[in-house]
């Protein structure tokens, strides 16, 4: 399964999700909304989201339980 975490520069809760989801040790890109138009449309009010490669998000706040829980 791939995880994308959805981010922006200086987001200090993408910054936190994303130490929880390496600390939770599964693999995932981060990808920065701010070089898409649509991204930013889609996830600039939500981030940090993270997604499953089935088209499952899971918006902030989350925890280490909590991912563990979207990526079993």
């Amino acid at each position: 399964m791939s995880l994308t975490l959805f981010s922006s520069p200086g987001c200090h809760l993408c910054e936190q999700a994303e130490d929880i989801v390496d600390y939770v040790g599964v693999p995932f890109e981060v990808v920065d909304i701010t070089s898409d138009v649509e991204l930013v449309r889609l996830y600039g009010i939500r981030i940090p989201v993270l997604k499953r490669s089935d088209g499952a998000e899971l918006g902030w706040p989350f925890d280490a339980l909590d991912v563990e829980g979207f990526t079993a």
